[in-house]
């Protein structure tokens, strides 16, 4: 019996096609053949190489559908029972058609439910500002303890404890994680979280990261403070609100909620400041978190975390005793006052997964005591420094809010107003930093300096740091640049002094004498206040503070180290910023020529 359903016409027609759509009808590669007069092994070899067998179901009834649709409407004399076929396979073509939108990439339930793809046809609702659904904020926790550090989670696992204190290793990521633990709690339980640092811009910083967090899961923050809602806390609860605060108490007096004091060790004035802050705190659902790296053992902090200021006051047999030795907080402990302690290291940094640091090319960077402080969380003894870590903390501003003159982010920071700079070049020494520093002179005779950028470089040669200075300083008015021309300064002075900067270069070689000069001059500065930088700017204070005077190798005279015996200079940022002090007459009263050389 012959499969065709009428006699194969003599014209050409789609032979390949047609012997597929009768396989997939049932009929075999032979009878196929035979009926279409076709060669066995050609059906064969077009059912391999097409993969008959592996198409989708969907597609052989499409090709059913198809020719029976054709054959319909191809028949001359139709009866009803032929125009009802006809609507009905229209109508499962329609129906498959969705069911292939549905499949392709980017379908959805609408392709198949021509109700749900309606249903959202009309004006849609406008998303909720700075809102998280339980899915998104499922997924941010999940992001959250997917990457955590096993210090980090010791953090994590001490929420429970009403008052953290933690004296970390610099670049650990504290304050990322702190953000990171904030946000989740603020959506989780709506409670509000003040973020407290040295300044408005170091603040910043938490901000910037939590706006990062948020759009991990498609949430775009806006606002400052932040306010938050989520689902997880309910539609009538008032938003959680995320409040970014610089050390300027008027500001913070009227706020609550758990808080997180930044870098508390370097803050001018801390007694006072922790007085508003911790108030921020009174109620016993909040939280206060401290953390920091360690300044001086002169800092006002310092009695809050050996406990010694919990004494005050108290009989001898009321008084505690804290263990606040690395030995005893590596791991975290509850000590006497309620304070939960914690001292995390470079080192224990590295056991505890963080494998972002070169630890032996640290300790070659900085000098012994510096990489200390820095790193291993010891604090400083500023008697044996040339410098006061209180002289140095009052120069602090929040320039945020304090310069109004003064946009980094723009093309031109500082218009057309005139600076000076000061760059200490790489020392003889293989671990030594380089400096950049520009900074506003006094606008009168006995006025105050601002550190506007700092730019610290490492692994240029002398060619690479001449086009970095250029660059940065193409987009000031600068009249006067300093630089040290001793050892490998000499060539970047040499490259300097011939090209766009001839005019305002001015070479300085040191001496003994002249080194002591130039602390002089910044010791009179700096102890006057006549030079400020933002309050977050610890890296230059950490920098004066790692000059001590010392004795030369002949016993003879008095110079100023920084810790190295063969890198005078290796404070780089403090020598930066001396040679632009020194641009002007030690009196402070007389206005300095725009250039001058230095012997």
């Amino acid at each position: 019996m012959s499969i065709l359903a009428d006699p194969v016409p003599a014209i050409p027609f789609d032979a390949r096609r047609l012997a597929r759509s009768y396989y997939w009808r049932g009929y075999p590669v032979t009878q196929i053949a035979e009926e279409l007069g076709l060669n066995q092994k050609t059906v064969q070899s077009w059912k391999q190489r097409d993969r008959w067998d592996d198409a989708p179901m969907i597609a052989k009834i499409e090709d059913h559908l198809e020719w029976r649709l054709n054959t319909l409407i191809l028949k001359e004399k139709k009866t009803g029972a032929d125009f009802k076929e006809i609507d009905l396979l229209v109508r499962q073509i329609e129906r498959l058609a969705r069911v292939r939108r549905y499949q392709a990439p980017g379908g959805h339930e609408g392709d198949l439910n021509e109700k749900v793809a309606n249903r959202n046809a009309g004006p849609k609702k406008k998303a909720k500002r700075n809102h998280f659904t339980a899915e998104q904020a499922a997924e941010l926790r999940r992001i959250f303890e997917s990457q955590l550090f096993d210090y980090q989670e010791t953090w994590w696992n001490a929420l429970s404890f009403r008052t953290r204190m933690i004296l970390k290793s610099r670049q650990i990521g504290a304050t990322y994680y702190f953000a990171f633990e904030a946000l989740i709690d603020a959506i989780e339980t709506g409670r509000n979280q003040i973020f407290l640092s040295a300044s408005k811009a170091q603040a910043h910083v938490f901000r910037s990261y939590i706006v990062g967090f948020a759009k991990l899961v498609g949430v775009d923050l806006v606002g400052d403070p932040i306010a938050i809602t989520s689902e997880l806390v309910g539609e009538n609860e008032p938003a959680a609100n995320l409040i970014f605060l610089g050390t300027n108490s008027k500001t913070a007096q009227s706020y609550s909620g758990n808080f997180y004091f930044d870098e508390f060790f370097w803050v001018h004035g801390f007694e006072v400041l922790n007085k508003v802050a911790s108030g921020m705190a009174t109620h016993k659902k909040w939280r206060k978190t401290y953390f920091s790296t360690p300044s001086t053992v002169a800092h006002q902090a310092y009695p809050y975390w050996t406990g010694s200021r919990k004494n005050k006051g108290r009989k001898k047999a009321e008084q505690i005793d804290i263990d606040v030795s690395h030995e005893a907080l590596k791991h975290g402990m509850l000590c006497a006052d309620r304070t939960w302690r914690h001292i995390v290291t470079v080192e224990d940094a590295e056991a505890g997964g963080c494998d972002l640091f070169d630890i032996e090319e640290l300790r070659d960077e900085y000098a012994p005591d510096e990489f200390a402080n820095l790193f291993l969380c010891q604090f400083v003894d500023d008697s044996l420094s040339a410098f006061k870590f209180n002289d140095l903390t009052a120069c602090g501003c929040d320039s945020l809010i304090d310069w109004t003159d003064f946009n980094i982010d723009a093309a031109r920071p500082f218009g057309n107003q005139r600076v000076w700079a000061g760059y200490d070049p790489q020392g003889s020494a293989e671990g030594d930093n380089a400096a950049l520093v520009i900074m506003a002179p006094p606008s009168e005779p006995g006025g105050q300096f601002r550190l506007l950028e700092k730019h610290q470089l490492r692994g240029l040669d002398y060619q690479q740091q001449a086009e970095f200075i250029v660059a940065m300083l193409s987009r000031y008015n600068c009249a006067y640049l300093g630089v040290d021309a001793t050892g490998v300064g000499s060539a970047v002075y040499q490259l300097l002094a011939k090209g766009p900067l001839a005019s305002i270069v001015a070479r300085i070689d040191y001496s003994l004498d002249f080194k002591a000069q130039m602390v002089m001059k910044a010791q009179n500065v700096i102890r006057r206040a006549r030079i400020a930088w933002d309050m977050g700017a610890t890296d230059v204070m950490s920098s004066f503070l790692s000059i001590k005077k010392t004795i030369t190798d002949s016993g003879r005279n008095v110079t100023f180290k920084a810790g190295r015996s063969e890198a005078d200079g290796h404070a780089d940022l403090a020598w930066a910023i001396m040679h632009v002090l020194i641009n002007e007459p030690l009196d402070g009263k007389e206005r300095p020529k725009a250039t001058m050389e230095i012997f």
